[in-house]
C-alpha cells in the first residue's frame, strides 16, 4: 500500500531532483515535510500530485517543484533568519524552518494565518512565527534578512522589501502584470545595490498591499509608475497573437505553414486520434507543402505492412499479391475514415504526372504493432529474390508463428518463462538481410526497403511485447524510437534531398521533455529524437480543441463510439485558448515570437490527451498531463470546436478499382 512517506519520497525524486533542484539541504526538507497536514482533508490525497492545489479562503499552496526551487535560489543556510510573505497554509515556512534558525511568515488573510499557526505547532515547529498583516512592506521591526520569500505575484519588487535585507542577502520574488509573471532574485550587493537575475516563467495569486497591487487589480499607490497600467490577460494576448486560419479547402491554410518549408521534417500532431479537423488541417498542411516545397515523404503512426498497401497505390505500383487489407484491426477508424481516403487520393493524383517514380511522394507507417503482415512480407520478399534464404528465414520465424495473430500472449508467456525465446532469430534474420542488402537491392530497391523494414519491425515488435509487461518507460521508448529509426531510415533511402511530414498524436510529436512524460516518467519520443537529430531542420506542430464530439472506444479492442468532449479544464492550456475567442488559428511558438506571450505559457499547465481511447468521467486522470507549451511545440493550432471522423464503411468503396487500398 502507498504511503504518504512513499509518496513524499516519490515527490522529491521524480518532481523535483529531476528537473533540476540540487541543494541537499532543500531535498531533505522537502522529503521531511508532511505536505498533506497543510491541505485541508478533502484534497489530502493530491498532496503528493505535481499541482498546486485549493486550500482555505480561496487560496492555494504552491506546486511542489515551485516551493523546492524558491527556496534553493534563495540560498537558505543553517543560522539564516527568513522573511516569508504569502504563509497561506504554512507549508513553504515549514520546509524553510528545517534549513533556517528562524523564519517569520506573514499572511493577510486572517484564516490562514490562524491555520497555519495551528498546524506549525502541531509538528513542533517552534522557530516559525505567523504574523497577519501587509507582506508588501515586510517587517521592518525585524530586519535585516538573510533571505526574503514571496509567494505572490507584484506588479515589481517592493523597496520596502529590498531595503529589508541584508548586504548579500537574497529576494526571491515573481513579478509582472496580468497573466505574465516573472521568478526573479534580487542580491543586495551594497547599501544602494542590487542584483537581479530573472529565473523563470510562473503565475501565483497576486502580492495585495501597499507596494504591491490593490483588491481591484491596479497598482497600489506607493507602487506605480506613471505611464503604466496593467497588461492583457493570457487569453487577450492569444487572441492578438493568433493568426487566423481560413477554410482547410483554401490554399491560404497551407500558405501559412510556409515558415517551415525549410524544415527537413515537419511533424504535425493531433490532440485525438478520432477528430476530422486535425485530419483535414494535417491534409492541407501536406498538400502544400508536397505541392510547393518538395516534401516527398508521408509518415505517419500506422503500421508499415498496412501503409506499405496504401504507398503501393499511391504511387501507382502493382499491388503486392495477397496483401492483407491494411489498417482492418482496431482501431480501424484511425486511418479508414473518409478525411485519409481523400488525402490518398490526392497524393495519387499528385504522382500521376511525376514521370520519374523515385520522384513519387510515398506513404509510410512508422509503428510496429502489424508483426504477423511484417513476417508474411518478408518471406514473400526473399522467395522472390532467394529461395534458400526464404527457407531458412521461415525456420527462425517459426519460433514466433504461435503467437503471430496475439503477440501480446508471446509476450506473456516469454515473461513467464524468464527469457527472450525468440529474439535471437529475428536478430539473426535482421542481420542476414541487411548483409544482402546490395544484392537484394539491385533486384528493386523499393521493394528491398520493404523488406528490411519489415525485417526491423519484427525485431522490434518482439522486443516490445516481450517488455510490456514490466510497464513503466522502456515499451513507449522502444516504440517510439523504432519510429524514429524507421523515419531515418526513409530519408537515407529517398536521398539526400528528402523532406518528410510526420503525422502522429501529440504525445509523440511535442518535445516529451517538456512534459511528464520526459520530466516524470523517463519517456522520450519522435518529436524529441527528431530535435535532437535535426536540430532547426524540425519543425513540431500540436493540435488542440476546447469540445466537441470524438470518435473513440471506451475499452482497447471495443467498438468505436462518437463521444461527447468534455469541455477543457479551467486549468488546462485548451481553456486558455478557448477563452481567446477565436475559433480556428495557428500560434507561431518559435524563438523571437511573442516573447511575452511565450513567457507566459512558460508556467506548466495541464494538456489534454485523447487517444484511441477516451474516457470522459476519468478525464483529468486518464488524459491530462502537465507540459510546457512553447518548449513543446514551434507552432500550434487550435480548433474551438471539433467533430468526429466519419470511419469507412461498404458503402464507400463501391466503384472504386480493385487496387484502391481500402478495397473490400
Amino acid at each position: 500500500m502507498k504511503t504518504d512517506s512513499m509518496a513524499r519520497e516519490r515527490m522529491v525524486d521524480v518532481q523535483i531532483a529531476r528537473r533540476g533542484v540540487r541543494d541537499p539541504s532543500v531535498l531533505a526538507a522537502m522529503r521531511s515535510v508532511p505536505r498533506e497536514r497543510f491541505v485541508p482533508s478533502k484534497v489530502a490525497e493530491f498532496a503528493y500530485e505535481d499541482s498546486p492545489l485549493p486550500i482555505e479562503a480561496g487560496q492555494t499552496i504552491s506546486q511542489p517543484y515551485i516551493v523546492a526551487a524558491m527556496v534553493e535560489a534563495a540560498e537558505i543556510g543553517a543560522g539564516d533568519k527568513v522573511l516569508e510573505v504569502g504563509a497561506g497554509s504554512g507549508y513553504a515556512a515549514a520546509v524553510v524552518a528545517q534549513i533556517a534558525e528562524r523564519v517569520i511568515a506573514i499572511e493577510r488573510h486572517e484564516e490562514l494565518a490562524s491555520l497555519a499557526r495551528r498546524r506549525l505547532a502541531e509538528l513542533g515547529y517552534d522557530n516559525v512565527e505567523v504574523r497577519e498583516g501587509d507582506g508588501s512592506v515586510g517587517v521592518s521591526e525585524e530586519a535585516p534578512f538573510d533571505a526574503i520569500l514571496v509567494a505572490a505575484g507584484g506588479p515589481s519588487v517592493p523597496e520596502a522589501l529590498k531595503h529589508q535585507l541584508k548586504i548579500g542577502g537574497r529576494l526571491v520574488i515573481p513579478i509582472g502584470e496580468g497573466g505574465v509573471q516573472t521568478l526573479c532574485k534580487v542580491v543586495r550587493s551594497g547599501p544602494d545595490q542590487f542584483e537581479e537575475e530573472r529565473i523563470g516563467a510562473v503565475r501565483f495569486v497576486p502580492l495585495i498591499g501597499e507596494q504591491g497591487w490593490q483588491e481591484d487589480g491596479r497598482r497600489s499607490a506607493s507602487n506605480h509608475r506613471p505611464g503604466t497600467s496593467r497588461n492583457q490577460t493570457v487569453p487577450q494576448m492569444i487572441a492578438e497573437a493568433g493568426e487566423p486560419l481560413p477554410d482547410f479547402r483554401d490554399p491560404a491554410f497551407g500558405q501559412l505553414f510556409d515558415r517551415f518549408a525549410d524544415r527537413r521534417v515537419v511533424l504535425l500532431g493531433e490532440a485525438s486520434h478520432g477528430t476530422s479537423e486535425f485530419y483535414q488541417a494535417r491534409a492541407a498542411i501536406t498538400r502544400h507543402l508536397v505541392a510547393n516545397h518538395g516534401f516527398n515523404i508521408v509518415a505517419v503512426e500506422a503500421d508499415w505492412p498496412d501503409a506499405a498497401t496504401v504507398d503501393r497505390y499511391v504511387r501507382h505500383r502493382e499491388p503486392q499479391p495477397g496483401a492483407e487489407r491494411p489498417f482492418d484491426r482496431f482501431p480501424t477508424w484511425m486511418w479508414r475514415n473518409t478525411d485519409v481516403q481523400a488525402l490518398i487520393e490526392w497524393l495519387r493524383e499528385h504522382n500521376r504526372y511525376l514521370a520519374e517514380p523515385d520522384k513519387r511522394v510515398g506513404f509510410y507507417g512508422l509503428d510496429i504493432y502489424n508483426m504477423s503482415a511484417s513476417i508474411g512480407a518478408v518471406l514473400d520478399y526473399l522467395e522472390g529474390v532467394d529461395p534458400v534464404a526464404a527457407g531458412v528465414a521461415r525456420e527462425r520465424y517459426g519460433c514466433l508463428t504461435p503467437w503471430q495473430n496475439d503477440p501480446a500472449l508471446y509476450g506473456r508467456v516469454a515473461l513467464n518463462r524468464g527469457y527472450a525465446e525468440c529474439e535471437q532469430a529475428v536478430i539473426e534474420q535482421l542481420q542476414v538481410l541487411l548483409r544482402n542488402r546490395l544484392d537484394y537491392a539491385a533486384h528493386d530497391g523499393d521493394a528491398f526497403l520493404d523488406a528490411a523494414q519489415n525485417a526491423r519491425l519484427i525485431a522490434s515488435a518482439e522486443r516490445y511485447y516481450r517488455i510490456m509487461y514490466y510497464g513503466g518507460a522502456e515499451s513507449w521508448n522502444l516504440r517510439d524510437t523504432h519510429m524514429f529509426d524507421t523515419l531515418e531510415h526513409l530519408l537515407e533511402a529517398r536521398g539526400p534531398d528528402a523532406k518528410a511530414i510526420v503525422w502522429a498524436h501529440n504525445s509523440h510529436i511535442g518535445d516529451a521533455r517538456a512534459t511528464d512524460m520526459g520530466q516524470a516518467r523517463n519517456e522520450l519520443n519522435i518529436g524529441q529524437l527528431c530535435r535532437e537529430r535535426f536540430g532547426e531542420d524540425t519543425a513540431l506542430v500540436g493540435f488542440g480543441t476546447h469540445t466537441g464530439t470524438v470518435a473513440a472506444a471506451t475499452d482497447w479492442d471495443g467498438d468505436m463510439e462518437v463521444m461527447d468532449v468534455n469541455p477543457s479544464r479551467h486549468d488546462s492550456y485548451e481553456r486558455l485558448f478557448h477563452q481567446s475567442g477565436l475559433g480556428q488559428f495557428m500560434l507561431d511558438l518559435t524563438r523571437g515570437q511573442h516573447e511575452a506571450l511565450s513567457r507566459a505559457l512558460m508556467e506548466p499547465r495541464l494538456e489534454r490527451f485523447i487517444g484511441v481511447l477516451y474516457r470522459p468521467r476519468t478525464e483529468l486522470a486518464s488524459h491530462y498531463s502537465q507540459a510546457v507549451l512553447p518548449k513543446q511545440f514551434d507552432a500550434y493550432v487550435w480548433i474551438d470546436e471539433t467533430k468526429a471522423v466519419t470511419p469507412l464503411g461498404p458503402e464507400h468503396h463501391r466503384g472504386m478499382p480493385e487496387t484502391y487500398p481500402f478495397g473490400e
